[in-house]
């Protein structure tokens, strides 16, 4: 039963954030305007319960990028953007915006040879592995070199390689950043890009090395084992590309298997990590030798971004705002017990079904705005924020006129909440623009309750962010209404460590939709707002993506 929240929500504060032209995105308050009260009133809980239902269910097998399930989910998507109103978004003047993916699944198998000793480790349990090409077959070895963090970042005066030469070699790495475990260097325990395995994987091929192993923990991660063994088992995807690159594999192992290798090297693992925490730093070999050898099942698929919009009145004006979800998930793959499918309930049918949502609102609001509002379902979020690539790199409206992505992943299915987190709102002006909008739901404004998670490198507002524009990804809060303090974490940590890309991750008649609804709430109240100004909010000063927009607006 909803509670007296959603009531709150529709007729409480009624307060929208402007901004004047002397200071971008400074919030004022002004009552809500009869459009948008028109609005806030349309989404419901049977509304949202309807398409998580949907998405989640079965018959759709997971929704894995050019599966049946995921086509299925991509045209119920569509149709709800039509019914609801919308013109197609997608650049070609259609719904779908059409991805050339390359998806590999691969049967991998790793020997470390150390101390003329040979450990052969067993998939799954002690390593996974995947080729970072689309080749059907990669075998190649290489001296093992462990350069700690794997970072370079002169900006923080930083550097695990101090020009080392490391071609061909295969780097044994930790994820996240030295801040983890030392406050005072980059920022603490809040991860920031350079601790992502993304970036390692980058920054491995910018070295020159043929592959990239990082040693898993379940701090360093912020995620346990099954997680990186549901994740890198299983199809792996890559937009279609001609880039050339000397990294061949990446791969994962577990702690443990570090360990043994230190052991059988004579080297002292904790001493090693230890060393990893300095500045002065310097790459260690291991005296080790790997081999792998990777057999992959190729496949060329198309997928698609689900793209609609609603257009402004205003002639001549191109400028947008963009709303992002994934509608993808893991489709079908390790069996836990008897279940095999990944159905995604919350990871991300619970964000598709808050943009439906908004679309819905704002659609049926009243006049449009002075910009343009996007709403994109993206596809291969999973495989790593593929589609968001996509839609960067061939954008409906110019990147340069986009004034600001919202984005939506794993929403707050739990309950109703006394705040609210919006990721990246103290990076930019945005951040005035969010306060005002947490209070208008009576809600305050609170930072990442998990910063050492680094969340905000990994949903599909952040390839947007990389390329200068200013985003915002909502997040649930952690402070719940009619529960005790600690409760909030307690669900989080429960959700990270038995649901989160598992089997579990299931429709559940249970869920509790009204902090969802305060997240669509929030979602439209900003939507409308940065499509009722000319304004273009901005990266703050120390922000890594300043010189990004600098380059976007001058281009």
């Amino acid at each position: 039963m909803l509670s007296a929240i959603h009531g709150g929500i529709r007729c409480g504060i009624a307060v929208v954030a402007l901004w004047t032209a002397a200071a971008p995105m400074a919030a004022q308050t002004m009552p809500d305007t009869l459009a948008l009260q028109r609005a806030l009133a349309i989404p419901t809980a049977s509304q949202l319960a309807a398409h998580i239902r949907f998405l989640a269910d079965d018959f759709l097998e997971g929704r894995a990028p050019g599966s049946r399930g995921a086509e299925i989910a991509a045209r119920y998507i569509r149709a709800q953007f039509e019914e609801a109103g919308l013109r197609p978004g997608a650049p070609d003047g259609t719904f779908f915006q059409r991805i050339q993916l390359v998806g590999l699944t691969s049967s991998p198998s790793l020997v470390v040879g150390v101390a003329r000793r040979t450990m052969a480790l067993q998939y799954l349990d002690d390593f996974v592995a995947w080729p970072h090409g689309p080749d059907t077959a990669v075998i190649t070895d290489g001296e093992l070199v462990f350069v700690g963090y794997g970072i370079e970042a002169s900006e923080w005066t930083w550097d695990d390689f101090k020009l080392q030469p490391l071609t061909g070699k295969v780097l044994l790495m930790l994820v996240n950043d030295p801040g983890l475990e030392d406050p005072s260097v980059f920022n603490g325990r809040e991860m920031t890009y350079y601790g992502r395995w993304a970036y390692k994987l980058e920054q491995a091929a910018r070295v020159g090395a043929v592959g990239a192993i990082l040693i898993h923990t379940d701090e360093s991660a912020t995620y346990p084992w099954t997680v990186v063994r549901n994740s890198w088992s299983g199809e792996q995807l890559r937009i279609e590309s001609e880039t050339a690159q000397t990294l061949r594999f990446g791969a994962w192992v577990t702690e443990q298997t570090a360990r043994q290798i230190a052991q059988l090297a004579g080297i002292d693992y904790n001493l090693m990590m230890r060393r990893a925490g300095r500045r002065d730093f310097r790459s260690i070999p291991m005296n080790a030798h790997v081999i792998v050898d990777i057999a992959s099942r190729v496949r060329r698929f198309e997928s698609v971004n689900v793209i609609g919009r609603i257009e402004t009145n205003d002639e001549g004006v191109e400028q947008a705002v963009v709303l992002t979800a994934h509608y993808d998930h893991r489709g079908i793959g390790q069996p836990v017990g008897e279940d095999s499918i990944y159905n995604g309930a919350q990871d991300n049918a619970s964000g598709v079904a808050a943009l439906l949502a908004t679309a819905t609102a704002l659609a049926a609001a009243g006049p449009p705005p002075s910009r343009s509002i996007y709403f994109a379902a993206t596809t291969a979020e999973e495989s790593g924020l593929l589609g968001a690539e996509a839609l960067v790199r061939t954008p409906p409206v110019s990147l340069a006129q986009i004034a600001a992505v919202v984005n939506i992943d794993r929403a707050n299915l739990s309950g109703g909440t006394r705040d609210m987190v919006m990721l990246g709102a103290e990076k930019s002006s945005l951040r005035n623009l969010a306060a005002e909008v947490a209070r208008a739901g009576g809600l305050r404004l609170a930072p990442d309750p998990n910063p050492e998670s680094g969340r905000f490198y990994r949903s599909d507002h952040f390839p947007f962010a990389r390329a200068g524009v200013p985003v915002l990804s909502l997040v649930a809060g952690r402070d719940f209404i009619d529960q005790p303090p600690d409760w909030g974490r307690a669900q989080y940590n429960d959700y990270m460590s038995n649901r989160y890309h598992q089997p579990s991750d299931e429709y559940r008649p249970d869920f509790n939709y009204d902090g969802l609804l305060q997240q669509v709430m929030a979602m439209t109240r900003l939507a409308w707002s940065l499509a009722e100004t000319r304004e273009f909010p901005a990266w703050n000063e120390d922000s890594e993506f300043r010189a990004a927009a600098e380059r976007l607006r001058n281009r």
